[in-house]
């Protein structure tokens, strides 16, 4: 039964800060036996100052911390799941990257967010991810990990049944939810997303989560949680402050929910419906 370790961040301004709390991370999950260890949304840079975070975003290949990441993971023989990071992409924007780092210190697999976060809340917070980033155009799995064949998605990916459904299709044992959550939205609907998403796959979904107040003035709502197949949640964290919690991955459940309730079996295509 593989152990996971699920980091809770609060992002600044500064990369280098943002990897030194990551690699005391990594090093602490291995410590406590996890043999992989999931982190949020932006971890290495949160910033909505886009003239200030420039000079920290480039290309995925001009990165310092792509390699120092690569070597983290071997150094700890831990398979990082980086939530994401920003880097520079043709045309002039970023892309809001998830990269999956083995113990083998190869370079990484990638996903690009789909879904960019252009909203109007009631609370007068607005947000605009378009402005800066690309959406990305596919869907990625990755099979091999300690919690089995894992799916991709990044914070508001969770508002797209569509995403999931594919990552169900592709019978995905676990889906990654790496995430900086307003608190507005986090408030009314996290817990209830996640929940749903993990019953529609039969899968465990993993959210790392950023939490609490951020040097460029935005909060988030924390609650990093584990929910299992059956939508019971395994772990909660704190939504007032970071740190890291440990959850056992049984992967014996999924195939105990699939064979109760085997929902993805028993989908229909329909003409019209998503394409179809």
């Amino acid at each position: 039964m593989p152990k996971i370790a699920v980091l809770q961040m609060c992002s600044g301004i500064d990369p280098g800060r943002n990897f030194d709390t990551l690699r005391g991370a990594a090093h602490d999950a291995r410590k406590e036996g996890a043999e992989m260890l999931f982190t949020p949304e932006m971890s290495l840079l949160l910033d909505r100052n886009r003239q200030r975070s420039a000079d920290h975003i480039v290309p995925e290949e001009q990165s310092p911390y792509v390699a120092m990441l690569a070597d983290l993971a071997e150094d700890c023989e831990l398979m990082i799941a980086l939530g994401s990071m920003a880097v520079a992409v043709p045309g002039g924007k970023n892309a809001n990257r998830s990269m999956i780092f083995p113990p083998s210190g190869e370079r990484p697999v990638t996903y690009d967010k789909i879904h960019m976060f252009d909203v109007d809340l009631a609370s007068g917070e607005a947000w605009r991810e378009s402005a800066a980033y690309r959406p990305g155009n596919e869907v990625v799995s990755i099979d091999d990990t300690p919690v089995g064949r894992l799916g991709l998605t990044v914070c508001y990916d969770l508002r797209f049944p569509a995403l999931f459904g594919e990552l169900g299709n592709r019978r995905c044992d676990a889906i990654a939810v790496p995430a900086a959550f307003t608190r507005p939205t986090g408030a009314a609907h996290w817990h209830v997303m996640l929940r749903a998403r993990a019953i529609e796959a039969s899968a465990f979904v993993i959210a790392a989560a950023q939490v609490g107040s951020h040097e460029d003035g935005r909060t988030t709502y924390g609650h990093s949680l584990v929910v299992d197949p059956w939508g019971e949640v395994l772990l909660d964290m704190s939504g007032e402050a970071p740190g890291l919690g440990f959850c056992d991955i049984d992967l014996a459940r999924i195939a105990d929910v699939r064979a109760q309730v085997p929902s993805l079996a028993n989908r229909r295509a329909i003409p019209g419906l998503n394409g179809q």
